[in-house]
Order: C-alpha cells, then sequence, then structure tokens
C-alpha cells in the first residue's frame, strides 16, 4: 500500500469503521461515489457586486476515474475550444482515455480580448495620498493584484489587465472565478474555479497578451468549502497551492501534474497562503481554525484556532507570521497572528461594513488593508500600523477602496462610489513610510 492509499483508507476508517484489512484503490473509490449520491453539487456563485460573498458549493465525493487520478498524480488539459465530457451527475469530468501515468503539456492559446481607451484622471475629493481615478471600470472586490508590470483585476465574466499608466483595460472571459485574487507568478496569471463533481479548473494567462497558455484539471477530495476566500496561491518556486476539499493540492504549473496533497482530515479548507520563504503552507477551515504544514514532506507543523465567531479566510503569509479575516458582513475585520498562531492574533482593522469588504494585501514590501472607513499601511513582520488615512464619504455613503497593489513606485486601489455611479482604479502617492521595501 502506498502513502496515497494509506491515506486514502485512514480517512474511509474515520467515516466509515471496518474491520481491518488492505483496501485498494477500487474500494476507496466505490465508497466515495457512493456517498456522492448524498450530497449532490450546485453551481458556484461568483461574489456579488456590494452584496457581501457568493458560496461556493458543497461539492460531491469522487467517483471511481477520480481516485485513480488521486493515486497516480494525473490531471488532464482542458481545450479553451471545447466542452469537457459531462458525467451522468452534470458536472465536467476528467477524461480516461489517456492512461493514469500520463503527463499532459499545455499549449498555447489565444481567447478573445478586448482593449478599452484611455481615460484623462480626475481626482478623488479627500481621497487618501494624492488618489486620481485612472479608469471607469467595475471589478470585483478583493481582486486588485500587480504583477509583471501590470494591473489584473477579476471583472464580472473576465480577467482584466490595466495598464498603470494609462488605465487601458484589457480582458478575456473567465468563467466562474472563484473569490479572491488571480495569482501572478512570473509572466503567468493563474485563476482558480469550482465545477461541479469536485472539479477544480487552473486558467493560466499570458500576462502581457491575455492568451491562456495552459489549463489544467485536479479534483477535490471530499466536499468543497462554502466559504471559499482566497483558495488559491503560489510558493516562491512558482508551485500553486489550491484549496481541495479536505485537502489542498500542490500543483506543477508547467504539467498541472498534483505533486503532493495535505490532509486536513475533516473541515474543508477555505484559504490558503505560502510563507514568503516557501517552507510553510498555511490552511484556514472552519470557524476558525489555521492548520500549518511543512512545505515539503506535508507534516502538520501547528494547529490553533481562534474564539470568536463566524468564518475566517483571505489568508497571507509575510515574513512575521499571517494576516487574515474573520466575521461576515458589518463584523469582518483584519487579523495579524505571529508565526501564524491564532491564540496570539490581534485585530488591526475595524469592519468596513456596508456590504463592503476589508482585506489585507500584501504589496510593495508592506502589509495594506483597506475598506470603508480607513486605508492602512503596516509592518508585515510585526503589524505596526505605518500610515493610515480616513477615507471619504459621499453624502453620507462610504466610499470604497481596497485590494492595494504596487507597482513602478506607485499605489493602486479599487474605488468604488454607489451614490455617484463611480468605479474603476485609483492611483495614490506611497506614504513615505511605506514607500521602500
Amino acid at each position: 500500500m502506498n502513502t496515497e492509499e494509506r491515506q486514502l483508507s485512514d480517512l474511509l476508517h474515520r467515516i466509515t469503521p471496518e474491520p481491518p484489512r488492505r483496501v485498494t484503490v477500487e474500494d476507496v473509490a466505490f465508497r466515495l461515489a457512493s456517498q456522492a449520491g448524498r450530497a449532490p453539487g450546485r453551481h458556484y456563485e461568483p461574489r456579488r457586486r456590494f452584496g457581501g460573498r457568493g458560496l461556493v458549493p458543497a461539492l460531491a465525493a469522487l467517483a471511481v476515474f477520480v481516485v485513480a487520478g488521486l493515486s497516480a498524480g494525473v490531471v488532464a488539459l482542458v481545450s479553451h475550444h471545447s466542452t469537457p465530457p459531462v458525467a451522468s451527475g452534470g458536472g465536467p469530468t476528467t477524461s480516461t482515455s489517456a492512461p493514469a501515468s500520463a503527463t499532459v503539456s499545455s499549449s498555447a492559446t489565444s481567447g478573445p480580448v478586448s482593449s478599452g481607451q484611455a481615460t484623462q484622471p480626475s481626482a478623488i475629493h479627500g481621497g487618501p495620498f494624492g488618489a486620481v481615478l485612472i479608469d471607469h471600470q467595475t471589478f470585483t472586490q478583493d481582486s486588485l493584484v500587480a504583477g509583471d508590470g501590470a494591473l489584473f483585476a477579476i471583472a464580472p465574466g473576465s480577467l482584466d489587465r490595466i495598464d498603470p499608466a494609462t488605465g487601458v483595460v484589457a480582458s478575456v472571459p473567465v468563467a466562474s472565478p472563484a473569490p479572491g485574487a488571480p495569482v501572478v507568478d512570473g509572466h503567468t496569471v493563474w485563476v482558480v474555479s469550482y465545477q461541479p463533481g469536485g472539479v477544480i479548473e487552473l486558467h493560466g494567462y499570458d500576462a502581457s497578451t491575455l492568451a491562456q497558455v495552459a489549463s489544467w484539471q485536479v479534483t477535490a477530495l471530499g466536499a468543497v468549502s462554502s466559504t471559499v476566500e482566497g483558495a488559491l496561491a503560489a510558493g516562491p518556486d512558482g508551485t500553486l497551492f489550491v484549496a481541495a476539499g479536505i485537502t489542498v493540492v500542490a500543483v506543477d504549473p508547467s504539467t498541472g501534474q498534483v505533486t503532493q496533497r495535505y490532509f486536513l482530515n475533516s473541515a474543508s479548507a477555505s484559504s490558503v497562503a505560502v510563507s514568503p520563504d516557501g517552507s510553510t503552507l498555511y490552511v484556514g477551515s472552519g470557524s476558525f481554525r489555521v492548520v500549518k504544514f511543512a512545505v515539503n514532506g506535508a507534516q502538520r507543523t501547528g494547529d490553533s484556532t481562534m474564539n470568536i465567531g463566524g468564518a475566517g479566510g483571505n489568508l497571507v503569509a509575510t515574513p512575521g507570521g499571517l494576516w487574515g479575516t474573520v466575521g461576515i458582513g458589518m463584523s469582518e475585520w483584519v487579523w495579524y497572528a505571529p508565526n501564524g498562531d491564532l491564540s496570539r492574533a490581534a485585530r488591526v482593522s475595524q469592519g468596513a461594513g456596508a456590504g463592503l469588504a476589508s482585506v489585507p494585501a500584501y504589496s510593495g514590501g508592506h502589509i495594506w488593508i483597506g475598506g470603508g472607513q480607513t486605508l492602512v499601511c503596516a509592518d508585515p513582520s510585526t503589524g505596526q500600523v505605518l500610515a493610515s488615512a480616513n477615507l471619504p464619504t459621499d453624502n453620507g455613503a462610504l466610499e470604497y477602496f481596497s485590494s492595494v497593489a504596487v507597482t513602478g513606485g506607485q499605489a493602486y486601489a479599487y474605488y468604488e462610489d454607489q451614490p455617484s455611479q463611480r468605479s474603476g482604479v485609483v492611483r495614490m502617492s506611497l506614504p513615505a513610510a511605506c514607500a521602500s521595501s
């Protein structure tokens, strides 16, 4: 019995105990497939604008071909121009035509890309750090990131690339991206989406052209969390880590192969982060627990909980420890936990309120926390607030600044002003305390 089969065997004995015997891949597949009929999957709903957070469905357990894929680390390339085969349960599945040991390489494809026009920057009255609006697009809250000399964000139905100098936006269609920001690794932008039947899709796009360059499927084990927030992260070596039911999978971005699974045993993973040195994987689950793993070897190295109600997520790892959110709606706030120990966590920000999110972003060597009340820059090693600015209101309604991204010596944030029907990316000067990385 190999390591994968032994882990699956232990898992099944906790669910349906029986007299000890050797458990085969086929045995595991049969039991998991039987459980799948009890909890049919639902389609994922993306987060709504100004409307709180979308829910990721409880997905069904895996069928026979899925378990075979887990044992061999098999993945399948999804054609950008075709629809994956559909199983009897209604969801896309991994093809079984290729041998389980096959390695499928990616091939560059091009999707339809549209370009916008440059607009004249406009000042935000009372905006922090001299904020000016450089475009007039609507993006998903908390999805703005910087990488490869550009800005990227998720919009309804698309991945967008924003030129920080001109505000010009180019976009490519993306189906049902999970809540959270895309991940920029080198010259590739990655987006994750959850499909029915335990299928998780990872799509890679060229950071300059937005042409799709890779598309992989991996499989979840058990139900996917209904509170996924920041389900995808990249290590310093480029390895992708994605929340996959009661496990987190490590994926080689060049081949799509699953190189490791990290087992939570019970609760489903809702958020993941990797330490800057690549040694530690942080996994958030439930209400609210953080489990630490050694990236190499997948051993648990820590487990802590937070004694406050509400789901947590949006994990961000920095040299000093871990940042994230807890609560929901008006009660959501950002915390900092030295060394990722939630028993030592301290509150850093107030909740945004009014259906707006307040999440941490690690960019330009500092932590940034926005929302609807203040915009904060903090020390990533100590949690100390270095600079703070009050955010303006429009006739008493909150104006929203979030997901700060630093590139080219300036800071950028997503902005919304609901009463004035304005939204887009704002450019700001870096405060002196946060100008060096």
